[in-house]
């Protein structure tokens, strides 16, 4: 960052000859212009860095305006969306196509697209669209901050892939219309960021093609349908992906032998729910039957809350991590210093680094859970998991969603007093948490 210059303490009283010619030139290029400009409305010619305005209009060093003229694949009829249609030579598509959109390449090994969504019929709950609502917001909030994309849909991209099995159509969908990202983050609607600061450590995945959240004891040992949770997961846009995708959704709805799966899958995991074939049991399914196929390429991510079952979280989580947070800001200053949202990945990593380091993110850790998700509370239905009390289910996403907003709004110079009322937010001191209220 380049230093603020000092201003200047004395006033020139006199200029040179020099400076007299060249104001005099500049005037008279402003005279000409006003001119042309008169008699030749339709020009781009403009003043400012002599800039046309048929350049590109880039954002983050990318080109928005240009698309190659040459033909690639979405030019081949062939090309399907649909998740009935298999991709071949993905790889080799994506690479042609960052090739023949330089401004792509720089980063992309990094790049995300979130995708999320919802029903498209109004929630039946009162308070389920509301909930939802904030529920996106949060999404958004985490990606604005970090950089992502994120694509919503509330639309069935097959008619037969309803519910959980609906997100493996649009996962495939946002792969083909994202050539230039790396990765697809899938996160369930009732799926909340609670650490709003934390980055995937995504050098730790270079070797893996999917992360779940998992643990591979339950799996091979205890044959238990909660050995993965797969309701947030992290696919690498590559054909080993697609490929996935076609043998996943092959337990699915889709396939003409979905009634046999539900069956085959209770067989094996005996705890397992719900009668028919579900995408998490079916993946389970396949790391069990088939482990030397995809487990090397399956990263069971347990070491922090990729995703964490909201009961471990919430109650009195919030307000002690809370309190632990602040510690940290009251301990070093450079945390309390008000900033631009737009850096707020450095002061994240500043606490990494300076408090965080090493630091396991499970249960009784001093990190906040990175996701909290409301596993069974169905916001939009209401019909949540009968071991719940609603309210509990509501209240709680209600204090998440405003644990999380706080980290969010603090850059915007306010915060919720009180996790359980949304509104209204009370402006924070200069000094904030080391000045008082």
């Amino acid at each position: 960052m380049g230093k603020h210059g000092g201003a200047k303490t004395r006033t020139a009283v006199c200029f040179s000859d020099g400076v007299i010619f060249f104001a005099g030139a500049f005037m008279s290029l402003v005279l000409v212009w006003s001119y042309f400009s008169i008699f030749s409305p339709s020009s781009n010619f403009t003043l400012i860095g002599f800039r046309r305005t048929t350049d590109p209009i880039k954002c983050s060093g990318l080109d928005m305006q240009f698309d190659s003229p040459d033909p690639g694949f979405y030019d081949d009829p062939d090309l399907s969306y649909s998740i009935e249609k298999s991709i071949t030579g993905w790889d080799e598509k994506r690479k042609q196509w960052l090739e023949s959109h330089p401004s792509f390449k720089p980063g992309s090994e990094n790049r995300i697209v979130m995708v999320t969504g919802s029903q498209s019929a109004p929630c039946k709950n009162p308070i389920g669209d509301h909930l939802l609502l904030r529920c996106f917001k949060n999404k958004v909030d985490y990606c604005r901050i970090h950089g992502h994309d994120i694509f919503y849909s509330n639309s069935l991209l097959h008619p037969k892939m309803n519910s959980y099995w609906a997100k493996l159509p649009a996962v495939k969908a946002a792969m083909l219309a994202h050539p230039e990202a790396e990765w697809i983050w899938w996160v369930d609607s009732d799926a909340i960021f609670t650490d709003m600061e934390f980055t995937l450590p995504l050098h730790r995945y270079r070797y893996h093609n999917l992360v779940v959240h998992g643990w591979p004891s339950i799996i091979y040992d205890r044959q238990s349908w909660t050995a993965v949770n797969a309701g947030v997961f992290l696919i690498r846009n590559c054909q080993w992906s697609m490929e996935l995708i076609d043998t996943w959704k092959s337990m699915g709805p889709v396939s003409p032998d979905y009634s046999k799966w539900g069956p085959i899958q209770r067989s094996i995991f005996k705890d397992k729910l719900f009668p028919e074939s579900d995408d998490q049991t079916a993946l389970i399914y396949l790391l069990y039957k088939h482990k030397e196929v995809y487990y090397p390429k399956i990263y069971l991510e347990a070491e922090y809350y990729f995703q964490g079952y909201w009961i471990g979280v919430v109650g009195g989580f919030f307000a002690n991590v809370t309190e632990r947070y602040l510690e940290m800001e009251r301990e070093d200053a450079t945390l309390r210093r008000r900033h631009a949202e737009k850096v707020s990945e450095r002061y994240g990593a500043f606490r990494e680094e300076r408090f965080l380091k090493g630091e396991f993110g499970g249960r009784g850790s001093r990190r906040r859970a990175f996701v909290t998700h409301f596993t069974g509370c169905q916001p939009c239905s209401g019909d949540h998991n009968p071991s719940y009390d609603g309210d509990t289910c509501w209240n709680e996403m209600i204090r998440a969603l405003n644990f999380a907003d706080n980290q969010v709004m603090r850059a915007y110079g306010y915060v919720h007093t009180d996790l359980s009322k949304t509104s209204p937010l009370q402006p924070l001191p200069f000094d904030y948490p080391d000045e008082a209220w």
